[in-house]
């Protein structure tokens, strides 16, 4: 669903006058490798342009999202599905005064396949508009997941989650378009040599460009610039090593950015919780939905 399909009030140009209310952001893994689920409400809230190296599979439980994905302008109201791809450079904000609350799966395309027994998912649209009845059969499945402890209950309910979501997908990889496949290098680097300082020019040498001309085009073909992509790149890569326990302050410099306070406000402005908290959330002891109080 594009913006103008549908019509709600108007954010409010103060930001302070919207409507009170708590915002939360709720990051764990079920237990099953390449699957983190997240529940989070926000009003206030704007997340930076930043990507996910997986499948964004989730459900809009109250308010609208607005959010920028694929070159277009996006609004998600209350009971729509949304289905964002891997590696999309995407923002997020509130809409209405309300702000939003969601729930999201991010599954690896690895992951997706073998659940789904089929290759080449993709989905023609990022919003889905859907019955009050299955918008709450997902947010049942993800609610669950939050929760499951059992090896195979994670694995039945990611199924049907995925079934869930089949009748949105298909299966038929659609070829990359010669622009696209034209900058694969630069992102092939980027992905290579994420921590080390990175400058226009050597950039376009890669794919024989001038400078600003790369510039002009990348920007065009992935609706960001090559810093928004590089730091998106950096912000995931950190994302992994925290899961993984690693201090924040290390995080940091193997990542590429300046400092651990670098890192916490990029890191808190593209997923809506601090480093240290998104650690604290993925031990075991935040398995009962602690609440990041934003």
């Amino acid at each position: 669903m594009t913006a103008s399909d549908i019509h709600e009030p108007p954010v409010l140009p103060n930001p302070q006058a919207r409507a009170p209310g708590l915002e939360f952001a709720q990051y764990c893994q079920p237990g099953r490798a390449g699957v983190e689920i997240f529940t989070a409400r926000f009003v206030h809230h704007t997340f930076d342009p930043h990507t996910h190296e997986a499948f964004g599979l989730g459900v809009i439980e109250q308010g609208v999202e607005r959010f920028r994905y694929a070159g277009a302008e996006h609004l998600a109201p209350a009971n729509s599905l949304v289905m964002i791809h891997p590696d999309e450079v995407h923002t997020g904000r509130a809409e209405t005064v309300q702000g939003w609350r969601y729930r999201m799966a991010y599954i690896d395309p690895q992951v997706l396949e073998n659940i789904s027994g089929q290759t080449g998912w993709w989905f023609a649209q990022a919003v889905a508009p859907t019955s009050a009845a299955q918008a709450h059969a997902v947010a049942q499945v993800l609610e669950a997941l939050s929760h499951a402890a059992e090896p195979l209950a994670v694995d039945c309910l990611l199924h049907r989650l995925v079934d869930h979501m089949r009748p949105y997908a298909r299966t038929a990889l659609e070829l990359p378009t010669h622009g696209r496949l034209r900058f694969a290098p630069v992102l092939d680097y980027l992905h290579a040599y994420y921590a080390e300082p990175q400058n226009l020019e050597g950039l376009a040498q890669l794919v024989g460009l001038s400078p600003f001309h790369f510039l002009r085009q990348f920007q065009k073909q992935f609706h960001v610039t090559p810093q928004q992509m590089l730091m998106a790149i950096r912000l995931h890569r950190a994302k992994g090593l925290l899961a993984q326990g690693e201090p924040a302050a290390q995080v940091a410099a193997a990542t590429g950015l300046t400092d651990q306070a670098h890192l916490t406000r990029t890191f808190a402005r593209r997923y809506g919780i601090t480093p240290g908290r998104y650690q604290q959330q993925l031990n075991g002891a935040d398995r009962n939905l602690v609440q990041d109080r934003m």
